[in-house]
């Protein structure tokens, strides 16, 4: 969704997007812990491809002020009929041996944070179908002894969310799809080729930042009585991204996947009023 985006991760996560309203008991607070499998490009733009075999945490907390859940991280402080505000959380890989960048310091991994705010834009009558408009806005940090900010990243998308049945049963659908957008400091940290890194193949670049491109999102999730599974596919372009003329730039579309599991592994005794 951005430069090197191990958030492919946060695409299972985005795979847990699809909840629909349904009022019900249910346990206060739900963990699990599983496996995802995760195929991604080392950075938007990069001609390279690696497979990741990650640990997938599965946590929910229905409570009164605060709640995790299919919906994200969020606080009902700010929680209008039609507006909510939550966390946004995002992270890249590290980018190491990548042959575009032969002689050039290797990136860290970055861990992106920040509000985002959520407009409901429409519910069908049933509550099984649901348009949304989110627009997170987050700050990218090094992850590192000493963090370094990286700049910000905003990607303003619209979401339709589809489920078979109301409640958790069943098979749910996420689609989502929005352009993306990052500062000068973000794009420079992935796409700027310094003077003294120059070659004869790679000429010397300046990021400017502004449009990032766009990507479409596709997730498939369903909840058993004991475990999670979830799948996603997504596809970026970077047609017309201000930073498309980079020398580090070797693909301006691709693909990427994943897909994960998570065993139930406890629940609370307290039970809950819940509209998931």
């Amino acid at each position: 969704m951005r430069a090197p985006r191990c958030v492919a991760y946060a695409a299972l996560a985005v795979a847990a997007l699809v909840a629909v309203p349904a009022r019900a008991d249910k346990p206060l607070w739900e963990f699990g812990l599983g496996l995802g499998v995760l195929s991604f490009n080392d950075y938007r733009g990069a001609d390279t491809t690696h497979v990741y075999a990650l640990p997938l945490p599965y946590f929910i907390y229905r409570g009164t002020l605060f709640k995790a859940d299919r919906e994200g991280v969020r606080s009902l402080l700010f929680n209008q009929d039609r507006v909510e505000l939550n966390l946004s959380v995002n992270a890249t890989t590290p980018v190491r041996n990548d042959s575009a960048r032969a002689g050039m310091p290797d990136l860290r991994s970055t861990l992106e944070i920040g509000p985002q705010l959520q407009v409901h834009l429409w519910r069908s009558t049933d509550a099984r179908v649901k348009l949304d408009l989110r627009v997170p806005v987050r700050a990218a940090f090094t992850v590192q002894a000493d963090p370094r900010y990286v700049g910000l990243f905003v990607a303003p998308n619209i979401s339709l969310d589809i489920a078979q049945l109301r409640g958790e049963d069943g098979w749910k659908l996420g689609l989502l799809a929005g352009p993306l957008f990052a500062n000068q400091r973000y794009d420079a940290y992935f796409y700027t080729v310094a003077p003294q890194y120059a070659t004869a193949t790679r000429a010397a670049y300046d990021a400017p930042g502004g449009y990032a491109g766009a990507q479409v999102l596709a997730a498939l999730t369903r909840r058993f009585p004991s475990y999670w599974i979830g799948a996603y596919v997504r596809h970026d372009t970077l047609s017309g991204a201000s930073f498309a003329d980079s020398p580090l730039v070797k693909r301006d579309s691709y693909w990427s996947a994943g897909v994960g599991i998570a065993w139930i592994i406890k629940q609370s005794t307290q039970m809950v009023v819940s509209e998931e």
